[in-house]
């Protein structure tokens, strides 16, 4: 082979970097087996990890997560590898973050997107901590598998063949992948999709409504889907106004995928004099991730910003891989990736050309009007492609003392695509999108916008589509950010406060309505006077409501007691908004109606409108509105940007046509429970449950469209079967966290549990206490560590 080429040259360029990595930290590092970690479990198999250093936390870490997902993580190296068809099948699916695809095209992509070399230089430039934890992670692992045997493994990945050793390459991938689930990764389909037309042709794309565009996008969409099936969060903070002693109190409640990678894992990190920090992290994952010291605790939600810019391509009209740019012709780059024959059924490879252009891959969304045709096709810049500032990012807000060392620690913008909450003992509560955002201002979304359609597209599902036959249409470069072409921390908004602060997935705009929001605001980071979630209004109406002394629940102040009680009450926002009218329209109708929609009127005058496991009607309620709530002009008081919280409301069942409809949808909706096999005044939860060691658990909690807090979906198979839901995604880790003079007072939940082994006695053990509405006091003092220690401590030499 001759080192000539370029794939060679980023051979050799990786190999030097891993050489010289390799003996700096031989040089340096002490012996093997010279130092020792140990592993602690609490109730529900908590791990405390106590070491020395960044390495051995890591090392722990890997290993204690191992014995817990050990075929997890081994199932998601595959995955990072490209080889789920060769072994796990070319037909069947799986998860790469947000949604399931062929294995064949997972594979595709991985081979295409991940580049060893360019992750390999931009590890080369993370401290010296962050290359520790990741060599020690690594080893961890490998430790384990070691340990355990190939025989010793779960049955999911007993004696399996694709149970393979981690590598470096390997963790880079995984944080690659992590990173770009914003954007790139949520758009890997349309990049598969990105096939030149055929030689010859001529025509543009067909026409699409601008409606068909949006619903289309929203498949797409990583954090924009009103309907579910993103990831979410709550996120509330609390600063010495708002609580009764001063001190600062924080709820972090993130609405994550019970199954993959995406699932938490709980464990406190310790390394004495120097490091105390506990909360929860993703799966390969070193530090933690949502959390809190002895000092600040803080969680994330989801960013409304952007993390990526589409760039609409002016193409030669004698062939449709040539661009141009500034009036001069541009090649696209092509390059086909071969899957191994092994891959498919039939022995024959499988291979796909992706297309590349200097603004990034292209892709192709024609059901969005963003197809490629013989005039135009687009390309995707994504703002977080090789962001290896994360873990760092982590680690100092671990050792952050308040909430403006905490910001301070968000400074390197490792932080890929969420916003963080944050309260300290001194009682000062932040909001900060300190998020990945490509620097475009408003102005230059006007300017750079290539066509009306584009124009409208940005205002209706909020994707900026930019010119890319000029050069000036790049991304801003603000010296003071931490990579080139995204907005520097100065400009992201940040709230500090001694009063209160929340995110429910929304932007900024509303994150105290009493605040004024900060000015100059790119529109990539977040939306200003438009309509929120339901989520967003329920829980500023209940920050609100007990702040003013006025729900039922004594005083007005918000403790940790009374946090732990508002997030579970499961109010059902819409079911408040519209059930007034409804039971006032049933009445005037009466004899009218038929005979589904009469029941459908009975059941839902008696519902409580809550979300609650023994609430009869909330399950008939939750099919109405799914088909209720997306009827032309359905709203009795449309959305009024001057009163956010309250508007819209009320169902307008004086206009005859609406009044129709939505009878319609009732009756229907008493049909669809019906045929499902369940009483349309069944308690939600029958359906709504799951068995745990052959106990069926009946949940609380209710769907992205209803607007309770408490968010429980079905992601991929929302409506109801016999089998009734099949809750997979919602509220995940939980902490309600405060402080006195010892440090933290926190208490929490892992809804799934630790183990994502089914066959474990730590899968789901958490769920009947979450269905219990009960907390668990979590462990952070020493004498509270050795309260609750389950078994004996496991020492590890590395």
């Amino acid at each position: 082979m001759t080192s000539n080429t370029p794939r060679s040259r980023f051979s050799l360029t990786a190999l030097s970097l891993g050489l010289v990595a390799l003996l700096t930290a031989c040089a340096s590092a002490p012996p093997p087996g010279s130092r020792s970690v140990t592993v602690e479990r609490t109730t529900f198999g908590i791990a405390h990890i106590t070491a020395p250093d960044y390495e051995g936390l890591a090392y722990g870490t890997a290993y204690a997560h191992a014995q817990d997902n050990v075929c997890q993580t081994a199932e998601h190296l595959l995955t990072l590898r490209g080889d789920r068809a060769q072994f796990l099948g070319a037909q069947n699916t799986g998860d790469f973050g947000l949604g399931r695809m062929p294995n064949t095209q997972i594979d595709l992509f991985v081979r295409y997107h991940m580049d060893d070399a360019a992750l390999a230089r931009a590890a080369a430039t993370t401290s010296a901590d962050v290359k520790a934890s990741l060599r020690g992670y690594v080893a961890g692992y490998n430790r384990y598998l070691q340990d355990a045997g190939p025989n010793g493994l779960p049955e999911a990945c007993r004696g399996k063949p694709w149970v393979r050793p981690m590598t470096a390459a390997d963790l880079a991938r995984a944080t690659e992948q992590s990173m770009i689930q914003g954007g790139l990764g949520a758009l890997a389909g349309a990049v598969l999709a990105a096939v030149p037309p055929a030689p010859g042709t001529k025509t543009g794309a067909a026409p699409v409504a601008l409606q068909e565009a949006v619903a289309e996008l929203g498949r797409h969409s990583f954090n924009a889907n009103p309907e579910g099936g993103e990831l979410g969060s709550n996120g509330w903070a609390f600063g010495r106004n708002a609580t009764p002693d001063g001190r600062g109190l924080l709820l972090g409640n993130p609405h994550f995928p019970w199954n993959g990678t995406n699932r938490f894992w709980q464990m406190h990190l310790t390394i004495p004099g120097q490091l105390d920090v506990m909360g929860a992290t993703g799966g390969l994952s070193p530090v933690v991730s949502i959390g809190f010291n002895k000092d600040v605790a803080w969680t994330h939600t989801v960013s409304t910003g952007k993390r990526f810019t589409l760039y609409e391509l002016k193409l030669d009209p004698n062939d449709p891989t040539v661009y141009w740019v500034d009036g001069q012709p541009r090649k696209m780059v092509a390059r086909t990736v071969v899957l191994p024959a092994a891959a498919t059924p039939g022995g024959a490879p499988v291979q796909h050309t992706f297309y590349a252009t200097n603004w990034g891959p292209v892709v192709s969304l024609p059901r969005a009007g963003l197809g490629w045709t013989a005039q135009k096709a687009y390309a995707i810049r994504d703002a977080n492609t090789l962001n290896v500032r994360s873990a760092e990012s982590w680690m100092k807000m671990g050792l952050a003392r308040n909430v403006g060392e905490l910001r301070a620690a968000m400074g390197n913008q490792g932080i890929p695509w969420i916003n963080t909450l944050a309260a300290d003992r001194d009682g000062n509560a932040m909001y900060a999108d300190l998020s990945v955002v490509p620097d475009v201002s408003a102005e230059m979304l006007k300017a750079c916008a290539p066509s009306p359609a584009a124009a409208a597209l940005l205002n209706a599902a909020g994707l900026p589509v930019l010119d890319g036959s000029r050069s000036t249409c790049a991304w801003h470069r603000d010296a003071s950010a931490a990579a080139p072409g995204i907005i520097a921390p100065a400009r992201m908004p940040v709230v500090v406060t001694p009063d209160w602060v929340q995110n429910s997935n929304d932007s900024f705009w509303l994150s105290n309505p009493e605040t004024a929001p900060m000015a100059g605001v790119s529109p990539l980071v977040g939306p200003v006077g438009v309509p929120q979630r339901l989520r967003t209004r329920s829980a500023i109406m209940e920050i609100r409501g007990r702040l003013a002394g006025s729900d039922g629940l004594p005083g007005n102040r918000m403790g940790a007691a009374e946090l732990r009680s508002v997030i579970f009450r499961d109010r059902n926002l819409a079911g408040m908004l519209v059930m007034d009218d409804l039971q006032a329209a049933c009445t005037a109708a009466g004899a009218a109606l038929n005979a589904d929609q009469a029941l459908g009127c009975r059941v839902l005058s008696a519902w409580d409108r809550t979300s609650n496991a023994d609430a009869k009607g909330a399950v008939l309620f939750r099919e109405f509105w799914r088909k209720a709530k997306d009827l032309p002009k359905v709203w009795r008081v449309p959305f009024d940007p001057v009163q956010p919280v309250t508007t819209p409301t009320g169902l307008d069942m004086a206009t005859a046509a609406t009044r129709d409809a939505v009878f319609k949808a009732l009756g229907d909706a008493v049909g669809i429970v019906r045929t499902a096999g369940f009483a349309a005044d069944v308690a939600l939860g029958l359906p709504q449950s799951r068995t745990v060691r052959g106990q069926k658990i009946a949940l609380h909690g209710g769907d992205e469209f209803e607007g309770v807090l408490n968010k429980l979906e079905s992601q991929g198979q929302p409506l109801i079967d016999p089998k009734g839901y099949a809750v997979n995604y919602g509220s995940s880790y939980m902490q309600v966290v405060t402080f006195d003079a010892r440090g933290p007072v926190a208490q929490g939940l892992l809804t799934y549990g630790q183990s994502s082994d089914l066959a474990s006695p730590r899968a789901y053990d958490q769920l009947p206490l979450f269905a219990a509405k009960q907390w668990h006091p979590l462990p952070f003092h020493p004498a509270d560590v050795q309260a609750q220690r389950e078994g004996k401590p496991l020492q590890l030499a590395y």
